[in-house]
């Protein structure tokens, strides 16, 4: 049986724990958490992945009931697959692919910072990146964000300009989470010329602590440089970090565990990497 690494961990654990999908489910009732026996069928199986936030609160209470560390399910989760209309699926992906910054034929992304603040009750508040594109062709003078935050119905995040950067034409699909945004240059770039732009992503309401604990990029092709920033505010530190790559050809993630420093921050950083998903994970 194949799927994904987040399904083979939880196929693996619900062998281990002896226990049948409807003594699972009664289980998760006693934690107030309404999950269907089907549903659970199709989390080990891969057939489909928890998103919503219902579902993550599930995985949560998952990993008591299965008696794992607390992050050894939801460090596993890949990312959200699209819903929402046909049309408005066909839509995003006539102009990017979720969760990547590089989805242009004539500029590259050479390097990204994203630094992620966690607000005190567990949340994401805000995530702020600078990201330096080089230009392969002449005459670019724009970026298309794609971004998606977790949870569909969700209100979308606010997007500021920072630094050489304007906004353009932005399209939200609540339905699906996402967010499409053209970033506008200052100023044209030519063939072999670099531009840097920095822009940040704000939250009217700070998530609740039941979101995904974790901040991740899909890269769709190689990147030379990814340096992710994650810092805890005043009473939010995690008891665990961890850093997880994904090579696109790679089964399983690979992961190693992260020291929060004095700074009250973690980070992790990826050379040479892609295409596939880098991020950080906390519990």
């Amino acid at each position: 049986m194949g799927g994904t690494a987040f399904s083979s961990a939880l196929r693996g654990a619900i062998s281990t724990s002896g226990l049948g999908l409807d003594r699972i489910q009664a289980r998760l009732q006693e934690h107030g958490i309404s999950v269907s026996v089907t549903a659970l069928s199709y989390w080990q199986s891969g057939k489909r992945q928890p998103e919503r936030q219902s579902s993550i609160s599930a995985v949560r209470a998952l990993e008591q009931i299965l008696e794992l560390p607390s992050g050894a399910l939801l460090g596993l989760l890949p990312p959200p697959r699209p819903r929402g209309t046909s049309s408005s699926r066909r839509r995003a992906e006539d102009t990017a692919r979720p969760l990547t910054l590089d989805a242009h034929s004539g500029i590259t992304l050479v390097g990204l910072h994203d630094r992620c603040e966690i607000s005190a009750d567990g949340g994401q508040s805000a995530v702020t990146a600078t990201a330096v594109f080089k230009a392969g062709a002449d005459g670019q003078d724009r970026w298309l964000l794609a971004y998606r935050q977790d949870g569909s119905g969700e209100r979308a995040p606010n997007l500021r300009p920072l630094r050489n950067c304007s906004i353009g034409r932005v399209e939200v699909d609540a339905d699906a989470g996402l967010t499409l945004a053209e970033l506008l240059f200052g100023h044209p770039i030519d063939t072999g010329e670099t531009y840097l732009v920095e822009y940040a992503l704000r939250y009217d309401h700070a998530p609740g602590p039941e979101c995904r604990k974790a901040h991740f990029r899909e890269f769709w092709h190689p990147i030379p440089e990814y340096l992710l920033e994650v810092h805890f505010g005043m009473g939010s530190t995690p008891s665990q970090c961890w850093q997880y790559a994904r090579p696109e050809d790679a089964d399983e993630p690979e992961s190693r565990p992260l020291k929060v420093d004095e700074g009250n921050s973690v980070h992790a950083i990826a050379l040479d990497f892609g295409p596939g998903i880098f991020g950080i994970g906390w519990a």
